[in-house]
């Protein structure tokens, strides 16, 4: 069983600027089969964008994709954990913090992320999230 971050995490997330459109960052999501991109401002990591806040904070307010940008409503309040912290530190930060990703960072650089999905998979595979979070895409 794993226990470091490095072990779990999915390295070389996708990084946007904060100018990138919100429908530039749902296209690489969309290519890159994933459900976040980190937001970074030159060498500061100014935030996640995930596609649950394209929706809530553009489309549901009517504000059309092409005209917001990233840094407009991406979160940028983020906890990050390091490579080499222990998975359990992982946990504690999602479950205080109420949240489903982690970008994880290496001297001031995001080197990776890791997800509920991935803890799912790597503490109790048998688990409906961890079936769900292995599966294939379904589009």
């Amino acid at each position: 069983m794993a226990t470091k971050i490095r072990q779990v995490m999915v390295p070389r997330p996708v990084i946007v600027r904060p100018d990138c459109t919100l429908t530039e960052a749902a296209q690489l999501m969309r290519d890159g089969d994933i459900g976040d991109v980190i937001v970074q401002d030159g060498p500061r990591v100014a935030g996640i964008l995930t596609d649950r806040d394209i929706v809530i904070r553009a489309v549901a307010d009517d504000r059309a994709p092409a005209d917001v940008t990233v840094g407009e409503i991406c979160s940028a309040d983020l906890l990050t954990v390091g490579p080499e912290d222990p998975i359990d530190r992982a946990v504690q930060l999602m479950r205080e913090g109420a949240i489903r990703r982690l970008p994880v960072a290496e001297d001031g650089r995001v080197v990776g992320i890791i997800t509920l999905g991935d803890l799912a998979i790597e503490r109790d595979e048998d688990t409906a999230l961890a079936d769900i979070s292995a599966a294939e895409p379904n589009i």
